[in-house]
């Protein structure tokens, strides 16, 4: 099953000044809007392989939501991601059916500034190594501007790599192949060089989502402090960029605490992130 990656939600305290500072490090930010029945605003930060950011901040408390939480208990930074499925339904009922245990799909939308009304239907999983879904009910167009709003001075273009963080990497293996089904490209678990994680990976369209679990129980760096932290989850972004560059990770106090590198996409060259 063919499901992209659709966006990375990255969630904030103050969404103008998380604004300010993505534009200083070369990034086209579009305000999104508000989303309805819930105290959130966003912005967005859109790539040429369709993919994008969603900046999330609140105006008021929102004890009973997730991502409010995470950002209360350890901070900004990456709180989740999302597939793009043709149809919502269609793809959980398949996951169930491969034992799977994902939420009923539910609908959301966003009022948008210029008063465009936009519309989804998410379903979420069970176990934060996997993403909740997100798909469109009215236009993509209308909730993922296309054109110039894609282009950035800093020459991103797409998500090369998405890192996520698991404790157990054969169980969450398990349940990417319930996700996904037959013929989804996972690759096989391999020691990194240093000894200190097991990775695996798999393709989400543009992307390769890279799963990374601690060796017997070593956790360091970049992923021991997600797990330790916020637990599971995605925990390091990879972007691609246009023009020839070696991999430069953005400073996380004007990325408001999100691991991003910029790196010139290349089949054979080695991860920075982790």
């Amino acid at each position: 099953m063919s499901l992209p990656l659709d966006h990375i939600v990255i969630a904030v305290q103050d969404l103008e000044r998380t604004i300010a500072d993505y534009q200083s490090l070369g990034f086209n930010v579009l305000r999104g809007g508000e989303h309805p029945g819930r105290s959130t605003h966003n912005a967005l930060v859109v790539f040429a392989d369709g993919a994008y950011f969603e900046l999330i901040a609140w105006r008021a408390p929102a004890p009973e939501e997730r991502w409010w939480q995470q950002l209360q208990r350890h901070g900004e930074g990456i709180v989740d991601f999302a597939l793009l499925p043709t149809e919502t339904g269609a793809v959980v009922a398949a996951a169930q059916a491969r034992g799977l245990d994902y939420e009923a799909p539910y609908e959301g939308g966003r009022l948008r500034p210029d008063g465009a009304q936009l519309r989804w239907r998410n379903a979420r999983a069970r176990s934060q190594d996997l993403p909740f879904l997100c798909g469109d009910l009215t236009p993509r167009a209308l909730r993922v501007p296309e054109g110039g709003a894609r282009v950035h001075a800093n020459g991103a273009a797409g998500v090369a790599r998405l890192h996520v963080a698991v404790h157990d990497l054969r169980a969450s293996l398990a349940r990417w192949r319930a996700l996904l089904g037959e013929g989804a490209g996972i690759g096989e678990a391999r020691l990194s060089d240093d000894g200190s994680a097991y990775r695996a990976s798999l393709r989400l369209g543009a992307t390769a989502l890279v799963l990374a679990a601690p060796a017997q129980g070593v956790a360091t760096g970049t992923l021991g402090h997600r797990l330790a932290t916020r637990g599971e989850g995605p925990y390091a972004i990879e972007l691609e960029v246009r023009q020839p560059a070696s991999a430069l990770a953005l400073d996380e106090t004007a990325t408001h605490g999100a691991r991003i590198v910029l790196a010139q996409a290349s089949p054979a060259r080695e991860t920075a992130a982790a």
